[in-house]
């Protein structure tokens, strides 16, 4: 599993971006990642396996410099990814499991599609779901043939010029909640990254909800269909 969390400020967003993250440092064991966006995609990645989040990631959250970015923790793969879309470019994050992930990159390399992010432990991921993704007419139809095709679950953010579009698996087995601070808003895995931050929890997302988030606020792109498996909002798993 992982844990992710994403921000959209007024101001520079960085800050907020790497203490967010860190929060969640003891859902993952392998990698850390940042991507933030201002005039141009910045992104850095970084073996934790080694060292701690703090240590790894200080002199690259003081370089980056944007007013919106998404962060993650992974037990898994490394993250978050880049891919210049027929949607435009974009980075996401992921936390999930996907059983039959072996299955959908298989058939997606027979429809000519390739895969950079391969380890030994086989297609990253991460890069199967932007992948999927890319498959849809635009970033919320693909966001849904995503959620249709996998067997397990997965939850997300995606970030774009746009703002950050976070969904929540369908089954709710890994929370999303939306935060708001006096600066911009906020969306993590685990409400303990709002307490230090300055943000206050606004909603939970539900399971299969699509949302946008942007310097104007949330906006529902997708409502809710999934069925809810535990009660998660406010709280710290």
């Amino acid at each position: 599993m992982s844990g992710i969390f994403g921000v959209v400020s007024q101001s520079n967003c960085t800050e907020a971006l790497f203490h967010g993250t860190d929060y969640h440092s003891h859902l993952g064991t392998e990698y850390g990642g940042l991507a933030v966006l201002g005039q141009e995609f910045a992104r850095q990645i970084h073996n934790l396996s080694q060292s701690q989040f703090k240590s790894k990631f200080f002199d690259d959250y003081v370089n980056l410099k944007g007013n919106k970015g998404i962060g993650v923790v992974s037990a898994l793969d490394e993250q978050p990814v880049y891919l210049n879309s027929r949607f435009g470019p974009f980075c996401l994050a992921t936390n999930g499991i996907i059983e039959n992930a072996d299955e959908l990159a298989a058939r997606l390399l027979k429809k000519g599609i390739s895969f950079s992010e391969v380890g030994r432990k086989g297609v990253n991921t991460t890069e199967l779901v932007a992948k999927l993704i890319g498959q849809g007419s635009d970033l919320v139809d693909g966001i849904e043939k995503m959620f249709d095709a996998i067997e397990g679950s997965c939850s997300l953010l995606l970030l774009n010029r746009t703002g950050i579009y976070a969904a929540r698996d369908r089954f709710g087995y890994t929370p999303l909640i939306v935060g708001r601070s006096s600066d911009g808003w906020a969306v993590t895995s685990e409400t303990c990254a709002f307490t230090n931050l300055g943000f206050e929890v606004v909603k939970e997302i539900e399971p299969g909800e699509v949302i946008l988030i942007n310097e104007d606020g949330i906006v529902q792109r997708r409502p809710g269909k999934g069925r809810r498996r535990r009660r998660s909002a406010g709280r710290c798993w």
